[in-house]
């Protein structure tokens, strides 16, 4: 099944090539017998179903590959809502990090590091690995995040205005999100996300999905003024708030792709996403609980010929309860690209 598998891709892979020597386009593999015709065959009827557009809202770069760089700076933001109602809200050190992907038809692979230490403004480094499929039909994204940034207490209790450096948080997570376009002959979100289609007119989608995903918290308060520490809940273990859920939700959202002048886009995408978490929180007991995740981006983008340029905004924003601290988790960032089109064939 492996050979199989990996016979099939190299087929797909090597499809639309030319050499002197020997043809590689689909026709001439089609040539080569029963079953290299078959996969001929499969591709271009996967290719139909799942990637046609109409053309009068929705066209094609002409071009297989395009290569991109890319620089993202970010913030979180948190806040604990505590028994007595007051609250503890921090904002992480900013940070930047800079990476480059590659993406062939609707396959994108990618790595971009934190450099914001390179310069002394943050001391701990950032990593996220992404891998995205974005077609006309749907959308697959999967991820996986490691996060020690340090944060700035602004808000304990009582005490407000505050500039408290607090480096005791770790976080880290991996997930996969997987959804269906409604309006996918007409609305293209590869065209404002990925750079990989061009919004011809004016047009929104509604779409729906799958979110399955991992969180970890760790927040060590030990590091704090023992007056502080004991403003935290007497049932907070050893003065930590952790968390490790495995999360199970629905996701619905709403993407609008305007095309105010020819060339440019701008885009706006929101998709709530709501359903059950399973782990702790801020506990030994593992459990079942309601789980509320939000995601709301937007884009300007600029197509000229094989290059183009695109700036995405995007804050995402998970609420976790015990049912007697809220937690409010939010990463709001702001991102560069600057890309090029082509054809190796």
């Amino acid at each position: 099944m492996r050979r199989l598998i990996a016979i099939v891709f190299l087929l797909v892979f090597l499809g639309s090539a030319k050499t002197d020597a020997l043809s590689f386009n689909l026709d001439s593999i089609a040539e080569w017998g029963r079953f290299p015709r078959f996969c001929v065959n499969t591709y271009r009827w996967g290719d139909k179903f799942f990637n046609t557009y109409d053309s009068l809202y929705v066209q094609g770069t002409g071009t297989k590959f395009n290569v991109k760089a890319t620089a993202d700076s970010f913030v979180d933001y948190y806040r604990f809502t505590l028994p007595d109602n007051s609250m503890v809200t921090m904002i992480s050190d900013p940070s930047t990090s800079v990476g480059a992907y590659l993406t062939y038809l609707a396959v994108s692979v990618g790595y971009d590091i934190n450099v914001s230490h390179l310069f002394g403004s943050v001391a701990h480094a950032r990593s996220r690995y992404q891998f995205g499929f974005n077609c006309a039909l749907l959308g697959v994204e999967l991820y996986l995040e490691n996060n020690n940034i340090g944060t700035n207490i602004k808000q304990f209790g009582d005490l407000h205005h505050l500039s408290i450096p607090f480096e005791g948080i770790k976080s880290s997570g991996w997930g996969v999100d997987l959804y269906y376009f409604f309006n996918n002959k007409r609305y293209s979100q590869a065209a404002a996300f990925n750079f990989s289609k061009i919004q011809m007119r004016s047009q929104g989608s509604f779409y729906a999905g799958l979110s399955i995903f991992t969180q970890r918290y760790d927040f060590d308060f030990t590091q704090l003024q023992s007056a502080l520490q004991e403003q935290l809940p007497t049932d907070w273990i050893d003065h930590h708030y952790r968390t490790n859920t495995h999360n199970y939700g629905f996701r619905l959202g709403y993407g609008y792709n305007w095309v105010f002048h020819r060339g440019w886009l701008m885009s706006v995408a929101v998709s709530p996403t709501v359903g059950v978490k399973q782990g702790y929180v801020n506990s030994q007991t593992e459990g079942w609980s309601f789980m509320f995740y939000n995601r709301l981006r937007g884009s300007l983008v600029w197509n000229h010929g094989p290059w183009f340029i695109g700036g995405i905004l995007s804050a995402n924003t998970a609420i976790v309860s015990d049912r007697k601290t809220t937690f409010l988790g939010s990463n709001l960032s702001a991102s560069g690209s600057i890309g090029y089109r082509f054809n190796l064939w």
